[in-house]
């Protein structure tokens, strides 16, 4: 003790040994009071921090423990649970300094420590890190919240099966709610979306950890980020004029919305709906549908986001849950219909085979079931447009060979047959399909008319051209003039005009292909257009819609192949206003004026001129003498106006128009035959089978059909011909038997090459009289037979003998002949 006084001054003594006491705070020290007998870990551990906090950590002594736990691995885990210790001793004394210090240390250990033992050393980082989590400091929170991410930034040699991440989850999904003054709470809730970004990294890497898509960790992950986007500025704003920063910079809301996209990016197939349902909880019960811009952003995110095979899953997702909500307002339903015409074009791309129909099936099973809807007809009418356009981007973003199956299919859905006695509710489920079959096919780029016009497709579209609504015919019409125009004159022919060369239309020689496909449908497609013309319910916009169809058949078509049909049709229609009883005087003034119009438009485009100069004197004497002849339409005229049937030098004359198309060279002789079209009632078509549409196509067959029943053996595989020089008997059988073969080739080459002969030679009366059928050779014949029949019945049993015949000698009849 005097040593100690003569080398120490009395109040230096206790100075001494507090600083030794200090080295050994541990209440577990073997002695107490002498660092000396501590553990090497644990001094090393005491040795970073400093005497006072402010200072920082101890870098030179930081050094020596990472050396330490790099060489020694196997005191990691002590090392750790020693750290947590001393930070939760410093927490509950409230000295933040030395607990800032300790997290430090942690981190840097983490990060230079790569050893297969890490496992045991993160199970301590991890409690540490759920303790500051834990503490009602916010700097803490988010000291922690770093620390944590800077872990989930670590790849792990070896999995752990036994880590948990519950209590994170919750804890970071709490925070992203964070309520607190507006400074402090941007700095929690970015943290909290942090965290929960750096626990989905941590486990979506490695199947072998804990599930994270399980219902119990995304109803809390995803409400949280949805939460936070509300805010964002994207669906606010044009996304264009919002600036992304790096990370680091971003506020809650664009960090969310990254957050988002990385968590739906990384989810497979399985997991999808995982993501979805939370979504569409978290909208209802929040009622976030009305209105849905924010819906339509969240919803592109997600479909932007995942991976492209997949995109059809959260379409499908969401019709399934537009059927959940069949009993929810119309506008919460026409909202999400609205969110699925947004993103369902970015689906389209992806979708192939039956997903295709598929959604065009539940797109249409949702306009069925909207006009069963006895809601509000406002609001369900904008729910029934929100689904058409919804069909239309989904299919405009189709393949055209698709586009043409979702009308065809489309068009199946159409309930059949029209009658005029059906329900207002049959009336409006054919004109929302006739409206979606429109919206479908302003997607469409006609190519060639065959393929555009399967006849599966045509027969049924024609049918309803002849609906008795005339709504309903109109859409028909405009269904046509979308699929028919390809040189962008639909606008120009929209109105009937008889200024057509001021309409600048774009012409194109037509392809054999569409000249082969009017050859054999047209009679059927101008029927149809000429039927509707005789209905009196027709408006003047019905009647302007017929003409532009005309229009552009014509312009599409121009040739002289088919100037025949159209010129044939103008004058059945000039026919029908005159001769019809059923329509209006406003209805034929408006029939005249398509007539003029139409005939001022085939010569223009087909170079007929003398027909054009034709056409311009007939106008200009309508002008001065009957301007009601000549277009505007309108549905009501003066009552003092003049009839058209008396003044017969303003109409189209016939026999002119032949002359006419005669002089440019063009076969007139089908335009001087009886017009196929009558001036009777409204067809047969409404009702007719598919199969009549193909017999009342086939005009002018009926000559052919007599001459064939007449003459039938003619066409029979194996039956030759009676020919007028032959006799038909015994001897002549005989000689037809006898000779040789050679000699019948060579007679019927005479006979083909005569008759080929005739029908080059021959003028077309002669070929008329040839062809007729011979009524009287049939009926001389019946005659014949029924009087032979006659008199066989009466002939007694003794004339017979006396004028018995041998058989070799009679003639046989036709009849046993063929």
């Amino acid at each position: 003790m005097s040593f100690v006084k003569c080398c120490v001054e009395r109040h230096e003594i206790s100075d001494i040994m507090e600083t030794f006491l200090q080295k050994c705070a541990e209440s577990g020290c073997c002695c107490g009071c002498c660092s000396a007998f501590r553990p090497r870990y644990k001094r090393l551990v005491d040795n970073i921090f400093p005497v006072y906090p402010q200072d920082g950590l101890v870098k030179s002594n930081m050094e020596k423990l990472t050396f330490y736990s790099l060489s020694s691995p196997e005191k990691l885990d002590r090392i750790g649970e020693y750290l947590y210790q001393r930070a939760a001793r410093d927490i509950y004394r409230k000295k933040y300094g030395f607990v800032v210090i300790a997290m430090e240390a942690m981190d840097q250990l983490l990060l230079a420590c790569h050893a297969p033992t890490l496992n045991l050393f993160v199970e301590s980082f991890l409690k540490m890190v759920q303790k500051l989590l834990e503490s009602t400091e916010p700097e803490l929170q988010i000291l922690a919240t770093q620390s944590f991410v800077k872990f989930a930034n670590i790849e792990e040699d070896t999995p752990s099966y036994h880590r948990r991440y519950d209590f994170f989850v919750s804890k970071f999904s709490a925070m992203c709610h964070s309520g607190e003054k507006e400074e402090v709470r941007d700095k929690i809730r970015t943290a909290g979306i942090k965290g929960l970004q750096a626990v989905v990294r941590k486990t979506v890497s490695d199947d072998l950890v804990e599930n994270i898509w399980e219902p119990v960790h995304m109803d809390k992950i995803v409400p949280s980020l949805l939460f936070n986007m509300q805010e964002s500025a994207f669906h606010k704003k044009n996304s264009d004029t919002v600036d992304i920063g790096p990370e680091d910079t971003l506020d809650p809301p664009m960090l969310a919305e990254t957050c988002m996209r990385e968590l739906v990016g990384r989810a497979s197939f399985g997991h999808i709906r995982a993501v979805l349902k939370p979504v569409f909880r978290h909208f209802d019960l929040h009622k976030l549908w009305v209105p849905n811009q924010f819906a339509i952003h969240t919803f592109r995110i997600i479909m932007f986001s995942i991976q492209a095979q997949y995109s059809y899953t959260v379409v499908e997702t969401l019709m399934a849950h537009l059927d959940d909500n069949t009993k929810s307002s119309p506008t919460v339903r026409t909202s999400i219909a609205g969110v699925l015409s947004k993103i369902i074009a970015i689906a389209a791309g992806e979708s192939v085979g039956p997903s295709v129909l598929e959604i065009i099936n539940s797109l249409l099973s949702h306009l069925r079931d909207s006009v069963k809807n006895e809601a509000s007809q406002t609001e369900e009418k904008q729910y029934q447009e929100a689904l058409i356009n919804a069909l239309g981007e989904f299919a405009n973003h189709l393949p055209d060979y698709q586009k043409i199956e979702i009308m065809m299919f489309i068009m199946s859905k159409i309930p059949f047959p029209l009658v005029e006695n059906q329900t207002p509710a049959d009336n409006l489920l054919q004109n929302i399909l006739l409206k979606s079959l429109l919206k479908v096919g302003t997607k469409y780029q006609t190519i060639h008319l065959n393929t555009t016009f399967p006849i599966s497709f045509l027969e049924p579209l024609l049918r309803m051209s002849l609906a008795p609504d005339p709504d309903m015919r109109l859409l028909v019409q405009k269904i046509l003039h979308t699929l028919i125009d390809r040189h962008q004159n639909l606008d120009k022919l929209a109105k009937p005009s008889v200024t057509i060369s001021e309409l600048n239309l774009v012409l194109e020689k037509s392809s054999r292909p569409d000249l082969i496909f009017i050859n054999k449908h047209g009679p059927i497609i101008y029927d149809a257009l000429y039927t509707s013309l005789q209905m009196d319910t027709n408006t003047p916009e019905n009647i302007e819609a017929v003409y532009t169809t005309l229009a552009l058949l014509c312009v599409e078509l121009a040739s002289a192949e088919t100037v025949i049909d159209l010129l044939q049709l103008t004058l059945g229609i000039q026919s029908l206003a005159l001769n019809s009883t059923s329509l209006s005087l406003a209805q034929k003034c408006n029939l005249h004026a398509i007539v003029i119009c139409l005939l001022m438009l085939i010569p223009t485009v087909i170079k007929i001129i003398p027909l054009a100069d034709y056409a311009r004197q007939i106008v200009e004497q309508r002008r001065q003498e009957a301007p009601h002849l000549l277009p505007d339409l309108y549905s009501h005229y003066p009552s003092n106006i003049e009839i058209p049937n008396k003044i017969p030098h303003l109409l189209v004359d016939q026999m002119a128009v032949c002359e006419y198309v005669k002089t440019s060279g063009i076969d007139p002789s089908r335009l001087q035959q009886t017009s196929p079209y009558g001036a009777g009632g409204p067809g047969l078509i409404v009702g007719s089978q598919r199969n009549s549409w193909i017999e009342n196509g086939a005009r002018g067959s009926i000559v052919e059909m007599a001459v064939n029943e007449v003459d039938s053996a003619a066409s029979s595989p194996g039956v030759q011909k009676k020919h007028t020089e032959e006799d038909l008997n015994f001897e002549s059988m005989k000689r037809v038997l006898q000779e040789p073969p050679e000699i019948r080739k060579e007679a019927e080459a005479e006979r083909r090459k005569a008759l080929s002969h005739t029908f080059r030679t021959a003028t077309f009366s002669e070929l008329v009289r040839r062809t007729q059928p011979k009524h009287d050779v049939l009926q001389s014949k019946l005659s014949e037979i029924f009087k032979s029949l006659t008199t066989n019945e009466n002939r007694s049993p003794t004339d017979e003998k006396k004028k018995d015949i041998p058989h070799y000698e009679q003639n046989f009849p036709e009849l046993f002949y063929y």
